[in-house]
This record gives C-alpha cells, structure tokens and sequence, in this order.
C-alpha cells in the first residue's frame, strides 16, 4: 500500500472526507470481542477505514441485519467439483465464501507443475481470493503411476508466491515419522510457512513425532479425541463437512460435553459437489450446523472466518475492522445464517439471489488438455485369468469408502473369471504415458448388470478406472473416454448412455457448473438403471477403488493391492 493510499484512508478514518462506501446501520459481527457492534462500516479502495458513524458517497442501509466477514474454506480442492476456478467461485460466492486455500494436487497428479500453474492462472481474475498449498505427495504412493513428479527442485520456486501458503496436506505421514530425508526436505523448503497436515488415526508419540516436523493442521479427525489431542499438541484442526466425509457434528458435540475452546478450530469442505453446494451451501452449512449443534453463532462465525485466518497469516481476512479487507456478508439472520448481500472488496457481487458480477469462465492455458494417452486395448487385455473358482475379492461398503478383502467363491468360464450381478469386474488403465499398464479385479456389491461405467477421476492418481459385468462395454467405455479426452460415461448394451466430458486433466470441464451439474445428474440416474447398489453413489466409489491408501484393499494400474499389508496381491 502506498503512502498516499494510507493518507487517504487515514483522512477518511478522521472524517475529513467521505468514503466511497459506508454500510449503515449495521449490527456488526466482532470476532475479536466476540460480540455484536451496533455502527456503520466506512469503506475505501477496499479495505474497512472506520467503524461507528460515517456518511459516504455511497451508502447502503443494512436496517439493522447483522454484518459478519466474508467465510474462509481452510482445505478444498477445485478439481473435486469437476469444474475450473472461475466457475467454482460462481458456486460459492452466493454462500459468502469469498477466500478458499486450494490443494492442487489432483491436477498436479496428472500434469505436475502445469496444472499448478493452471490452477494460478485460472484464478487470478477471479473475485474469490484463492491461495493454495504446494502439493506435498506427487506421486501420493509408489504403488500407481501417475502423470508427474513433483520435487523439491521443481517446488522451490513457488515458495516466493504470496499466493502459495505453504506445503500442502502430508499424506505420507509414515514417511514422516520414519524421518525420510525426502519427505522431510519438502517441509523444510517451506519451514516459514504453513505445513498442512493428513494422518488418520495417528496418536500418541508418532503424532508428537507428526507435529515436531512442523506440521500445524489436520483435516481427518475424526472423533472429538483426536481433536482435543491435537489442540494439545497447539495444532489446528480443520473440520471437514463436505459430500462424502462428515466429521462436524461428533466433533462439535463433543468439544461442547468437554467444554473446550474453538479458537483453533477451523472449518474446512475437502471435497464437496455442485450439488450440494447449491443445495446445503459451502462454508455457510459448516457454521449453520455449528449453531445447530449448540455452538454460539458469532463462535461458529469466528471458526470460518478469524481463526482461519490467524492459522494462515491472512493479516487483512477473517474481520471487520480498520485495515481489513472489505469482504462481507450481510445477513438476513444470523442464527439461520441467511445471506442477504455479499461483498468482496467492498465491491456487491451477489444480492437478490443472485450474482452481479462477471466471472469470465475463458480456458486459455491448454497446457492441461490431451492427457488421456492410452494405446489400443483390446477384449483379450481384459480378461481375468483363474486357476480355480476361489477368488481375492473388492468387497464394498454401502455408505463407505472402506473396502472388505474378501476370499469369495466366483464363477469361472473357460479358466477365466465371468462377472455378474453380483460380482463385477474392474480394470484401471494407466493413462498418462501409454504404458498399456492395466490392472485387474473383482468387485462384490456394486451390482451392475448390462453395462459398464468408467472415469479418468480416480485419487490420486486419475487413471482411467472402469466396471462392468461384460467386456464389450467395458471396452467401449474405455474408447469413449479416449475420444473424449477424460471424464465419466455410462455404457449398457453397446450405446452410449451418457458422458460428460472432462478435457481439463481428465478431471475438470470448460463449461459452465449448471451443465456439469445437470449432466452429471442424469448420468447417475442412468448408472442406477444399470442395477447398481442405491446406497453407493456410482462414480464417487468407483474413484476410490483405485486409492491405494485407504484399507482394505485397492485396485492400482499396477494390479490388486491389499492396504493392511501394504503389498500387491
């Protein structure tokens, strides 16, 4: 800021001229004192000046509606919205999220320093603040191959962007404690700056080893345990409610019973769809359940917007107060959290109930297009050899990602295995540098029948992963996603049922969000009419099967992987 844009504010402050806008009458949300301020909100090239009474050029009347910051998601990736930047703030802003800190590391998996790039550039225009974290584990483990490496060499000159926080989620929490010179050069490169955290279940003396390498927040607590131990351990904990994993109300109630502080707690979505966004909202349905669950509104306020913040040295975000960025929400009430009016840098971007800014949703950067390279696969490729009909199985969970490994009796034709409405088949084909690396197996109680499914969205890795009950379609859904370029498609009785086209990475499209939306709804409507299981979401779980970390046991381009024991089958 330079001196004569301090002169200005300063004048304004002291009132010896107006300011360019002034919400009055406002009840203001004071995250600081933790209580409300009756005032108005003196606003100048974006930035709060003063709080109490001013007139300005501009004026809005809040008539008295609670003012609180603009809402701060502390962990989400883009990419898990299956759409670019520019209209991933088209989704959120109308819930008053105006800061995210992104993980790229889905498209950093498939085009490595690139897609970071991309991600940078994408963003740059966009009235959302975005940061991001460097991705800490591409590759996320030895056990698949991706589309790159990131290395400490190639991460060094990110660490100068204002824009890059710090060092993204460690999900290689063994390496850590194991003291990998590696892994721990990667946190050293950004030891003056913030080191997210991933280490389930982790306790006791290896989450002390954990935190002492300089890791400060953790997504996956899960229970309110493993959050108080962490806060004793001066960790912030990031609770996660997002599509699949659901984590605040256990927590919330449980710090409540306890009677411990939130003041390093934040809330964080992880991976959430369009759908649900739309639908619940973003960070707006983290503190509304926080009420909800007993928490005090300006406490549930000050989790998504100050602590936040304070975790990620965001000096400007996070309150209302001079010398803050002038991102607001107006409110229409604040225990239901309804929003009104949303401002980023004093600027009005939604009202009315809808957006009244111009988000430019251009792809230029074609550097993250034409990354499905596959070879000619054929019938052959996918057939599953058996010496016998007893077979190591994928056994899935309705209503979880947790996999059983089952030994199960199949059916074999001709020495080979044949699927059907029980037992299906699953194939990933490494789809990166056309190594025809493909990886076979059995999957119990996805259920599908005349027809298959296949996705170039599959963690972390993003191989072309697809099932089905009969080669033919598997084989035609593996061609589509070819043509196509990345994505998700729906395959019965040798016809297109459906896909939607994901050419960014193979993960993101360049249309706009209602489409992805609306498309992707169909499509899973007619996976559904395919018979598979009502209480699995069909493209979700298929993109988990391949993520060689969660137990107990996984399908990698490498073959059958079982979890526990950390070992091909």
């Amino acid at each position: 800021m330079s001196v004569e844009m301090k002169q200005k504010r300063i004048s304004i402050a002291v009132e010896k001229e107006k300011a360019e806008l002034v919400i009055k009458n406002a009840n203001i949300v004071n995250v600081f004192t933790k209580e409300i301020v009756k005032g108005d909100i003196a606003i100048s090239m974006g930035q709060v000046v003063g709080i109490g009474t001013y007139s300005g050029i501009k004026e809005i009347d809040a008539k008295d509606k609670y003012v609180c910051p603009g809402l701060i998601d502390s962990h989400v990736h883009i990419e898990s919205t299956m759409v670019t930047p520019s209209e991933f703030a088209r989704a959120v802003l109308p819930h008053g999220t105006t800061t995210i800190i992104a993980d790229p590391h889905e498209i950093a998996n498939v085009c490595g320093i690139n897609g970071i790039n991309f991600m940078l550039n994408e963003s740059k225009e966009v009235p959302l603040n975005t940061y991001f974290m460097m991705p800490s584990c591409v590759p996320s483990t030895p056990f698949e191959n991706n589309g790159a490496d990131l290395t400490v060499e190639l991460m060094e000159p990110f660490v100068s962007n204002d824009r890059i926080l710090g060092l993204g989620e460690v999900m290689d929490y063994p390496s850590v404690i194991n003291g990998n010179e590696e892994m721990l050069r990667k946190i050293n490169l950004f030891d003056n700056k913030i080191i997210d955290g991933h280490s389930p279940h982790l306790s006791g003396k290896e989450l002390n080893a954990y935190r002492s390498a300089g890791i400060i927040t953790n997504h996956e607590c899960s229970t309110p345990e493993d959050v108080i131990e962490h806060l004793r351990l001066g960790m912030y904990v990031q609770i996660r409610e997002g599509s699949a994993a659901k984590n605040l109300e256990n927590i919330v109630k449980g710090l409540l019973q306890n009677r411990m502080e939130f003041n390093r707690c934040i809330f964080c979505t992880d991976d959430k769809h369009l759908e649900d966004i739309r639908k619940d909202g973003h960070i707006s349905y983290n503190v509304k359940k926080a009420i909800a669950c007993g928490v005090d509104p300006i406490e549930a306020i000050s989790m998504a917007t100050i602590n936040t913040a304070q975790c990620y040295r965001l000096k400007r975000l996070g309150a209302i107060a001079p010398g803050y960025l002038a991102d607001l929400i107006i409110l229409n009430s604040i225990e239901e959290f309804s929003v009104d009016k949303v401002l980023c840098s004093g600027e009005i971007v939604y009202e009315n109930g809808r957006l009244i800014v111009d988000i430019c949703n251009k792809v230029e950067d074609r550097n993250v297009f034409n990354t499905v390279r596959i070879p000619d696969i054929n019938i052959e490729d996918l057939k599953i050899e058996l010496d016998n009909n007893i077979a190591t199985v994928i056994g899935l969970t309705s209503n979880e990602l947790i996999t059983k490994k089952e030994t199960l009796e199949v059916t074999v034709k001709n020495g080979k295995f044949s699927a059907d409405e029980y037992f299906s088949k699953v194939a990933v084909i490494e789809r990166h540098k056309a190594t025809k690396n493909i990886g076979l197996g059995i999957v119990s109680n996805f259920n599908i029948k005349n027809g298959a499914i296949a996705s170039t969205v599959a963690h972390d890795s993003h191989n072309l992963i697809v099932i089905g009950d009969n080669d033919e379609d598997m084989l035609l859904a593996i061609e589509e996603l070819k043509r196509v370029n990345g994505g998700y498609t729906v395959i019965s009785k040798g016809k297109i049922m459906g896909t939607l086209e994901l050419p960014v990475a193979g993960l993101m499209s360049d249309n706009n969000a209602n489409y992805v939306e609306n498309t992707l709804k169909k499509m899973i409507e007619e996976a559904h009419k395919l018979g598979i299981n009502n209480k699995i979401d069909p493209f979700i779980t298929l993109s988990f099967l391949s993520l060689p970390v969660i137990p107990e046991i996984r399908i990698t381009d490498q073959g059958l992987f079982d979890v526990t024991q950390f070992r091909f089958i």
